[in-house]
């Protein structure tokens, strides 16, 4: 194993039972080279750690701006402090001064030897119901290094590992970690091109062409669609998602993720707007007519997870 290899994590979710088979552990790897409009997660895009605030800790006492060795807070008794996000450099200084929590650095750094051990603390649970450990992010391929000695290292432990990824990535290295998971769950966003040009920053064909890899290898994949009001779901999106599912040579299960706006209190902390205020997560009966499309194919669909 390489030395001095390191990675970012911003969470670790513990009994996840959305994320794979069975109950899991899940860490989120930060960095995303997409930047789509309904991200629920923006803390896991910078591949940097970020400064998170939340104003209903703050007791307005000035201790962090009397720590801040980069005058990046401005803090006036009786008011809030505000923070020059452009001149923080997330060193800690404040969330080690503040006395509520109110400030906090999202993204711990890790060896792969020490994410492992500590994921593998949840061993009896992963062995009790057949589940095992699941890499997300952000996006777990922009930091390539640290998760391919992660997926080693799990898999010499005898854990089951998943990949969560959108699949935007250089094909040989998506192949290479792709064969060292044994399921890869595959976030599909969109099947419009220029849509998801506009909508995630990158294009789709690349995205394509990774998920066709993964059948002609024979890798398990779930195919994960997060379903956006206005935007993905229309009748010939949903056709084109049916068509080219149910055309492939082993029809993968799909799980239908709606939309919700839970992420919006996120971006408040990180100091960013959310680009999606007013949009409504689908109804039950809407989820429930889009399952329907997809199970008329032969599809297996699951609504969540």
């Amino acid at each position: 194993m390489k030395g001095g290899i390191t990675g970012l994590v911003f969470d670790i979710k513990r009994y996840a039972i959305h994320d794979g088979p069975g109950i899991r552990s899940t860490a989120f790897l930060k960095g995303c080279p997409l930047d789509c409009l309904w991200c629920h997660n923006p803390e896991g895009k910078d591949p940097r750690p970020v400064l998170s605030f939340v104003e209903a800790r703050c007791l307005s006492c000035g201790a962090c701006a009397a720590a801040c060795p980069e005058g990046a807070i401005d803090f006036s008794p009786g008011s809030f402090p505000k923070t020059n996000r452009e001149r923080c450099t997330a060193c800690g200084a404040c969330a080690a001064a503040c006395p509520t929590g109110a400030r906090e650095i999202i993204g711990r750094r890790y060896t792969p030897q020490g994410l492992i051990e500590e994921l593998l603390q949840d061993r009896p649970f992963f062995e009790a119901s057949g589940g095992g450990i699941t890499f997300s992010g952000g996006e777990p391929l922009a930091q390539p290094e640290f998760l391919r000695e992660c997926l080693i290292l799990a898999r010499k432990k005898g854990l089951h590992v998943a990949l969560d990824t959108s699949g935007y990535a250089e094909p040989r290295l998506f192949l290479e970690l792709a064969r060292l998971s044994h399921l890869v769950l595959y976030d599909l966003k969109d099947m419009d091109e220029e849509r998801h040009r506009k909508n995630t920053g990158v294009p789709l064909a690349p995205i394509m062409k990774n998920l066709q890899s993964l059948f002609e290898e024979g890798i398990p994949v779930w195919i994960r669609i997060p379903v956006i009001p206005g935007m993905n779901d229309g009748p010939e999106t949903i056709r084109a998602y049916v068509d080219f599912l149910s055309r492939l040579p082993t029809k993968p299960p799909v799980f239908l993720l709606p939309y919700h706006d839970i992420g919006k209190e996120k971006y408040r902390r990180l100091g960013v707007p959310s680009r999606l205020d007013g949009l409504k997560p689908p109804s039950r009966a809407r989820m429930e007519e889009l399952a329907r499309a997809f199970s008329k194919a032969g599809l297996e669909v699951h609504i969540g997870g």
